[in-house]
């Protein structure tokens, strides 16, 4: 997830931000409907809205799917006019070795298993505590779906793949526990127990996390993502530093490419897909069944983006795909403007585009802007 600034978002709920709706030249014949940006939060799907509403769902849908079939082809077929990203990981290509690039994959769980912590569940605990009650809310992640604690789960579940080589919970022999628990077996132990403890806490906090932000049970959610930090970066990390051969790391990298990276990342396209077309499905006839539609296929798609997050390197992170897909907090009263002046250009930019113009563009569209348009009060909209 890239986090970008509350800013804008405060701006909608406090009742700062103001625009005045116009047009593209694509749309000087066409009256555009206009959403109050006061009423962000609140407002319904209509047929007033329906026309703008579902051309924006297609717009970022499509763009995701864009997103993720890049990024499986960069992983499995070409990237940046050499062989797959499979391939030059697999071969070291830019990390030296094959210990490093184990190295690279206990990094990745380090860096989820703190954000989980520290940023995803402790930030908007913080602002609660504070008293800044609507910023709190606005820091929670998917809380447009109250889908937040599987979020987060499934980041730590990107751990536990990582750790163990494999999706469905085994552990692989070619696996970085097996690696750990042959030099000191009582760790391994450790880590096993520390990523089944973080995910159950986190699963653990009531529903929805936005109503319970000062509840235990999201303190003890925390304290265990940062124990599985902690165990990672201070224990796991000095095995790495052992006196393995450079053959033994080699077929961990390979069994994580192959069977943890690489199924993900077609899941991810895969699902995007589906996405894709419930929404092209939902744009060409509205209903409440369409709605539904499309809400069980974000919540499909959420899976594998969510259980990739620890491995946010490589070509996620050099072509900007992290927050083309998964920008948080959502710009909202961007989001209003484009839907007021049918403005779908600004969700996109340029090689030649200023840092500035790309987050602003990255914070209109994702998974987050098709989870607003999608969900209200944790459920699928449903037309009024």
């Amino acid at each position: 997830m890239k986090k970008t600034s509350l800013f804008a978002a405060a701006l909608i709920a406090f009742g700062a931000a103001t625009f005045t709706a116009c047009k593209d030249d694509d749309n000087e014949d066409e009256k555009l409907a206009t959403i109050d940006e006061l009423e962000a939060v609140k407002v319904e799907y209509n047929a007033e809205y329906a026309k703008q509403w579902g051309n924006y769902m297609s717009v970022v849908a499509k763009l995701l799917k864009t997103d993720s079939d890049n990024l499986y082809a960069y992983w499995n077929d070409a990237y940046e006019g050499g062989d797959a990203y499979a391939k030059q990981f697999k071969a070291a290509q830019g990390f030296g070795s094959a210990k490093n690039c184990v190295e690279q994959i206990i990094d990745g769980c380090i860096n989820i298993a703190n954000e989980v912590g520290t940023a995803k569940i402790q930030e908007p605990v913080d602002l609660w505590k504070e008293g800044k009650t609507e910023d709190a809310v606005l820091a929670v992640e998917s809380w447009f779906s109250w889908h937040s604690r599987d979020d987060f789960a499934n980041n730590i579940e990107s751990v536990r793949n990582a750790y163990y080589g494999s999706l469905d919970g085994s552990v692989n022999p070619n696996s970085i526990s097996k690696m750990v628990s042959a030099k000191d077996a009582s760790l391994d132990i450790e880590v096993v127990l520390a990523i089944t403890n973080a995910r159950n806490a986190i699963l653990a906090i009531p529903q929805p996390f936005r109503n319970n932000l000062g509840s235990t049970e999201a303190q003890t959610a925390i304290n265990n993502c940062v124990a599985l930090r902690d165990i990672l970066q201070d224990k796991v990390k000095a095995i790495v530093n052992g006196d393995l051969a450079e053959a033994d790391w080699q077929p961990i990298v390979d069994q994580y490419v192959d069977n943890v990276v690489l199924p993900t990342y077609k899941s991810l396209r895969d699902n995007n897909e589906a996405l894709y077309n419930a929404v092209i499905a939902f744009q060409k006839n509205p209903s409440n069944e369409g709605f539904q539609k499309c809400a069980d296929a974000w919540i499909a798609s959420r899976k594998p983006w969510e259980s990739s997050e620890a491995f946010l390197f490589g070509p996620v992170d050099n072509k900007g795909l992290d927050p083309n897909m998964d920008t948080w907090p959502l710009d909202l009263a961007g989001i209003i403007k484009v839907f007021n002046n049918a403005s779908w250009a600004d969700l996109e930019y340029t090689d030649e585009a200023s840092d500035d113009e790309v987050e602003s563009a990255q914070g209109l569209r994702g998974f987050h802007t098709l989870e607003y348009l999608i969900y209200k009060d944790g459920k699928a909209r449903t037309i009024h």
